[in-house]
């Protein structure tokens, strides 16, 4: 008996909505397009609403149903809020891609106020991120959860990439709740699980974003690819995680970084 060939239905993310946060950035702005033309309702939010909304109408001009909001991921009634409207507006939430990150102690300041500053963002804040939508979706007896983290939550710091360049050292922060957020994960796929909802995790390596050719050099070269990351790597990965085809996948850590942590 022949079965019928649903593959490309498994891989589709039409009819769901998903939240973007961060959806301007570096990384957010590749996951967006690729996430706007899947056929999904797509809420691209961070504290930046004017941003969001540059992103939104820009995706709305080539057909995507794309939708900017503010929220503060450091605001623990911003969060309540955000999923609040998004329920109001589309009645559910299936995806939540948790992009967004705060940078502050690589900012000139005090390292105590950078490092709390960071860890009530970026830690304390992505918590509440799983626990409020996590919830919503338990409810729901559906939904995906995929984190952006960072190979830098895999391994340290190759410092020998910065030598001789205008490029600091890459702050502890990062490296602290880029960790915490993969080992978040298995903790939410593990707690979710049962009602039906998977948690993953992508972690690219590092994206070409006009550094020293010095540096560009040198990363390249540890990598299996010969080369950095664009801005248009991750969004497969996500997709994939986000889709019925990854219906058997949760509590993953995915490294996409052209082979780096694999040397």
């Amino acid at each position: 008996m022949t079965m019928p060939h649903n593959l490309p239905t498994r891989f589709s993310l039409t009819g769901r909505v998903i939240l973007l946060t961060g959806g301007a950035g570096l990384y957010g702005r590749g996951l967006a397009s690729d996430l706007a033309g899947t056929g999904a309702t797509l809420i691209v939010a961070s504290r930046d609403l004017a941003k969001c909304q540059a992103v939104a109408d820009e995706e709305k001009s080539r057909g995507g149903a794309v939708f900017a909001e503010q929220y503060d991921q450091g605001s623990e009634d911003s969060i309540k809020k955000l999923l609040r409207r998004i329920l109001e507006r589309f009645g559910r939430i299936d995806g939540l891609v948790n992009n967004s990150v705060a940078r502050p102690m690589a900012a000139s300041g005090s390292i105590l106020s950078g490092w709390e500053e960071s860890m009530r963002i970026n830690s304390t804040g992505l918590f509440l991120m799983h626990h409020y939508f996590g919830e919503q979706m338990a409810a729901q007896k559906s939904g995906g959860i995929v984190n952006i983290a960072s190979i830098q939550g895999m391994v340290g710091p190759d410092l020998s990439l910065y030598a001789e360049t205008d490029m600091p050292d890459p702050p502890p922060d990062y490296f602290f709740h880029k960790g915490g957020m993969i080992n978040l994960t298995r903790f939410y796929a593990s707690s979710l699980g049962r009602s039906g909802v998977r948690v993953n995790c992508v972690s690219p390596g590092g994206f070409f974003n006009d550094q020293p050719e010095s540096f560009v050099q040198r990363y390249e070269s540890r990598t299996f690819l010969g080369r950095m990351g664009k801005n248009e790597d991750v969004g497969g990965a996500v997709i994939f995680l986000l889709s019925d085809a990854a219906g058997y996948v949760t509590g993953v850590n995915l490294p996409v970084d052209g082979g780096y942590t694999a040397k």
